[in-house]
Formats: C-alpha cells, sequence, structure tokens
C-alpha cells in the first residue's frame, strides 16, 4: 500500500518544526524571534503609505495593542531592540496628541476594552522600563493614565450598580452590554497604576471595581468569570461564556494589588483562588481555548485570547512570587507544546491555534502567532527584573490630569456620524456573534 503524499508531507512538517529547548534561554529567544519576526509578516503599517500601529482586515485595532504590547515584553525578555523603532512609532501615533489612544477613525466600533488593550501596551512599556517617547510627547505613564482618566468618568451606576459598557458610544452595537473584560482592563490598569505611582485613588477604583464585578455576580463562587450581561436587564441575565483572557486579567490585576498592599491575606487568597480556577483551561497542562477550540468556533479575536492569560500567569509571578512554581510548569508545558506546532509556511515558524494536537492546523494568523510568542517568551521571566515602579528605578513620565483636557473623550461632531455600510457589517457581525454564542453555550450544556 503507497503512503499518501499528505502523510508523508505531514511528516516532513514535523521535522521542521522549530527547535526549541524551553529549559535553555537561547533556544528560547531564538524560537521567539522566528515566532514574532512571522507575526510581524501581517504587519504593513510601517510601510509608505500604511498607517502605524494598525493591522490590516481582518484584525482589529485593539488586537494590534496586544501586538505591541507583546513586542514590548519580547525586547524585555530577549534584549533584541530591533523592532523598538517600530513600537515607537506604532505607539506614538495612536496615542494621539493627548495619549488617549481613541483615534477618530476607530469610533465606529471602540469598546472600552479596546482602548485598554492600547493602555497595557503603554503601561508594560513603563513597568519594563521601554524606551522613552521623544521630548515633547507624552510618556507611557501619562498614556495610561489619560485612559484611566477617560475611562473613570465612564462607570455608570444608573444600572446594574454601576460598571463600565462594553462600547464607548452609544450609536455601536453593545452598547448597552456591560462585560467583564471592560471591567477586567479597568481593574487591570487601576491596580498597576497604584502598583506603579502609588497613588491611592487607583487602588481605591482597582477596590471598586473587583467589589462590583463580585456583587453583579460575574466572578462564580468557584472563581471563574462569565463574560457580561445586558444592562438593559439590569444585568440579571448573564451570558455564561468564560474566555482565558478574563481570568488572565483579573489574575494580575489582584496579584499586583498584593504586592502594593505588601501581601494582603484578601489579595493573596483572590490571587491563588484565581490561579486555581484557570486549572479547567488546561489539558496536561497545555493552555487552551476550551470555549471555542473544540468546535472549530475560535473568532479573529478568540484566537489569541489564551495568550494574554500566559502573558498575565507570567507578570503576576514576577509581582506574586508565591506562586511562581504553580506557574512555571504549565508555561513551559504549554510553550513546548505550543513550538511543536509550528511548521507551516516557508520558514516553518507558521504555528497552530491547537497546541494539544501537537501539529500545525493550517492556520496563518496573527493572533495564534502571538499567542505563541506570549508562551514561550513568558517562560524567559527568571532571567529578568520584576515590573519597576516610580520609586524603584522607573523613569516614565507621568501626568496625572492627562486626559481630561478638552470637552471629554468625544469624537468631533464630523466623524459621530456611521455610514451605512459600517451599520449593516456591524448588524451582520452582531447577528454572527449571537449565532456563535448560542451554538457555543449549546455544546457546554450538551457536552
Amino acid at each position: 500500500m503507497r503512503t499518501p503524499w499528505c502523510a508523508i508531507l505531514a511528516l516532513l512538517a514535523g521535522v521542521q518544526a522549530i527547535d526549541m529547548k524551553v529549559e535553555d534561554p537561547e533556544s528560547v529567544k531564538q524560537a521567539s524571534y522566528a515566532v514574532a519576526n512571522n507575526m510581524l509578516s501581517h504587519y504593513t503599517g510601517m510601510n509608505p503609505g500604511g498607517t502605524p500601529g494598525v493591522l490590516p482586515p481582518p484584525y482589529y485595532w485593539w488586537e494590534a495593542g496586544a501586538m505591541f504590547n507583546a513586542l514590548i515584553d519580547y525586547w524585555y525578555y530577549t534584549g533584541d531592540d530591533r523592532w523598538n523603532d517600530m513600537i515607537m512609532q506604532a505607539m506614538i501615533w495612536q496615542a494621539g496628541e493627548d495619549g488617549t489612544f481613541m483615534p477618530p477613525n476607530q469610533t465606529h466600533a471602540l469598546g472600552n476594552d479596546d482602548q485598554a488593550f492600547w493602555a497595557f501596551a503603554a503601561m508594560s512599556a513603563a513597568e519594563r522600563n521601554f524606551p522613552n517617547p521623544p521630548e515633547g510627547q507624552p510618556g507611557w505613564l501619562a498614556m495610561a493614565q489619560a485612559v484611566f482618566n477617560t475611562q473613570a468618568p465612564r462607570w455608570n451606576t444608573e444600572t446594574c450598580g454601576g460598571g463600565l459598557r462594553w462600547q464607548i458610544f452609544s450609536f455601536n452595537n453593545g452598547y448597552h452590554y456591560k462585560n467583564t473584560i471592560a471591567n477586567g482592563c479597568f481593574f487591570n490598569l487601576a491596580a498597576r497604576l497604584a502598583r506603579y505611582t502609588g497613588n491611592q485613588t487607583y487602588a481605591d477604583w482597582a477596590v471598586r471595581v473587583w467589589d462590583w464585578t463580585e456583587s453583579v455576580g460575574f466572578i462564580t463562587e468557584d472563581y471563574m468569570f462569565l463574560d457580561g450581561a445586558d444592562e438593559l436587564k439590569n444585568c440579571t441575565e448573564f451570558n455564561y461564556l468564560q474566555w482565558t483572557y478574563n481570568s488572565g486579567v483579573y489574575l494580575f490585576g489582584a496579584a499586583s494589588m498584593y504586592n502594593l498592599t505588601d501581601g494582603d491575606p484578601i489579595w493573596k487568597e483572590r490571587t491563588q483562588r484565581i490561579l486555581d480556577a484557570t486549572k479547567v483551561y488546561f489539558k496536561n497542562d497545555v493552555l487552551y481555548e476550551r470555549a471555542c477550540e473544540p468546535i472549530n468556533t475560535c473568532g479573529v479575536d478568540q484566537r489569541s485570547f489564551k495568550g494574554y492569560l500566559a502573558r498575565w500567569m507570567a507578570a503576576s509571578a514576577q509581582v506574586a512570587p508565591f506562586i511562581l512554581d504553580q506557574v512555571m510548569p504549565k508555561l513551559r508545558t504549554s510553550a513546548s507544546a505550543a513550538a511543536r506546532t509550528c511548521t507551516g509556511g516557508s520558514d516553518h515558524s507558521t504555528c497552530g491555534m491547537k497546541w494539544t494536537s501537537g501539529q500545525w492546523d493550517q492556520s496563518d494568523d496573527v493572533g495564534v502567532q502571538m499567542s505563541v510568542l506570549e508562551v514561550m517568551q513568558a517562560t524567559l521571566l527568571g532571567g529578568v527584573a520584576p515590573p519597576v515602579t516610580e520609586d524603584n528605578g522607573g523613569t516614565s513620565k507621568g501626568n496625572p490630569s492627562a486626559g481630561t483636557e478638552g470637552t471629554g473623550p468625544r469624537p468631533h461632531s464630523r466623524r459621530m456620524s456611521t455610514s451605512t455600510a459600517n451599520r449593516a457589517g456591524a448588524g451582520i457581525l452582531t447577528i454572527l456573534m449571537s449565532m456563535l454564542i448560542f451554538y457555543t453555550v449549546w455544546w457546554g450544556i450538551y457536552e
């Protein structure tokens, strides 16, 4: 019997996978470079005629912010500065003159979480002592503070007892949805700003957001995080989907509060319980997106989610070292499994989404590459210093009143309208997402 050519090609591809030895830092750095370089093959913002900081369709604006955060961490973990100028250009361009990360051309679909993911990149730049912007530009810390200052006034107590809405502008679909990721991002940012600056106002907001998330029911008794709820029903009917990045964003926030409060037992318990609950996202210590991977329904956004859990597990272990020995085995096993899927493309560094499969699944996606990069470079955390603060080596310039100037966070009136095409596209997207959520929840219940 003849061996099918597809089997032969699959075997050859497996032989040419990225050869990463997770116990060897130099091997991890080489593998991380290969994956990052492949990821950037999708980015055209630095080219003539391109828009710095923007990924081409089908990728959304927020994912570009997440990508530059991953590249800041790449520099931090590896010492390789080859992409620093590109990172600087993209971050400054998208932050804008006021540093708020609210470009007018994104208002047709601008969520609080979208804005926050760019703020995370700025906050990471401050915490990692990434080279500072040129004089005359807002500092990384000031950018993160500007985003915080635009989001705090959006806290809405008219429904659900508080919380941020998913969308910023009322003409956007999802405006009446109060979801965990938007509030988790605000919590995470507040906690990290509190740790970096020592300002009690940020710490008070972090406590407020945590208490609200718990009281509204988005945190379950076993410390899982539900997706959100409709404020028009006063958040009484939940979307029960559970994503990796919701656990991750609250984990790093809680760990940062633990660090800020010198090991307060409350924040230690919360950090530990969130980490314990993440076990449902691992199969034999390999990370997977359980809400969509098993049924092949992961969309453009979801393909990157588990990378953020890996990122924030590593960062949490740096500021809350008591979890280090619990985190590292999972990161190393997941990184090794992820590397085995990187057999695609001409350079054999295009990776697969399903790390549990041990093989490339024909993926060719920014989010997939970013997730692999995140988990690979996270294994290098033992060789770098913890995130800095203003009192402990931080050099980023802040501005506590950043983002408060002018008339508020609304775009110019000429930019407020949404085209018919955009409305139609948003409507179709909403229908498709509703179908996806229904099917995924049905599958979870059926299983």
